[in-house]
């Protein structure tokens, strides 16, 4: 497998696309020809009865990618639940094997993959088969993205304790402000989970107000995108460990 990472979160809506497109774009700037992949999207907007992607489509746009939408997203679902259950209301079979395929031969042509999981790592793209074991199967390390809201530390150390069970490569966290007022919780997350993991914060996003996020205008908001993340992300320490 190429150099690369998958990126999971601790849940949904804590900003996984937002960190996958922020670091593609930053890579990109760095001179790297940069490999995206969202293997499954639930929740899909049906245009003229075809199923469109709208994170796979930013993660393209902000990785400046010449790969279709149809490799970049191989499963485009309907139905806004796991991977599984949207899948068999399409009388869809999601292949692991073909997905490991997939990335593996996108990663050749590539510098670099990031591949953007759905909601944790225990959401199911088959009854049996989670994104752990997509993760483990691709051997690309995993960077976990944290919401910094009140129940991010428990959830932060729930997922980071069941990666290192399964034995999976995890590099770091971004602690990402999906609120734009401070509170106690978010004020003091930060510093929480540096007392209580060895896993290293790789980067600290701010609140982004929506005309800035990439769900918005991605291919404008790119390259502004990318300096954000080269200012708060150590983007030093990903390329070394790569």
């Amino acid at each position: 497998m190429s150099r690369g990472f998958f990126i999971t979160g601790t849940d949904t809506g804590v900003g996984k696309t937002l960190v996958a497109c922020g670091l593609a774009a930053a890579f990109k700037d760095a001179g790297f020809k940069v490999g995206v992949m969202k293997p499954a999207e639930s929740g899909c907007r049906n245009e003229k009865g075809r199923l469109v992607p709208q994170d796979a489509a930013f993660l393209k746009a902000a990785a400046g990618s010449d790969e279709s939408i149809e490799r970049i997203c191989p499963y485009r679902l309907g139905v806004p639940v796991a991977p599984s259950v949207a899948a068999a209301h399409a009388s869809i079979r999601i292949r692991p094997d073909f997905l490991v395929r997939l990335c593996r031969d996108m990663g050749a042509a590539h510098d670099l993959m990031l591949v953007e999981g759905a909601g944790g790592l225990l959401v199911p793209l088959l009854s049996n088969y989670t994104y752990a074991d997509l993760a483990r199967e691709l051997g690309l390390m995993v960077l976990v993205v944290v919401g910094n809201r009140l129940g991010a530390v428990n959830h932060a150390l729930l997922t980071l304790e069941h990666a290192a069970c399964l034995n999976l490569k995890v590099s770091g966290y971004f602690l990402n402000d999906i609120e734009s007022e401070s509170t106690p919780a978010t004020a003091t997350n930060a510093q929480t989970l540096e007392e209580m993991t060895r896993v290293p914060c790789v980067g600290k996003i701010p609140f982004l107000r929506p005309q800035r996020r990439p769900a918005d205008a991605p291919p404008e908001a790119r390259a502004d995108l990318g300096s954000l993340f080269e200012r708060h992300a150590q983007l030093d320490y990903l390329k070394q460990i790569m």
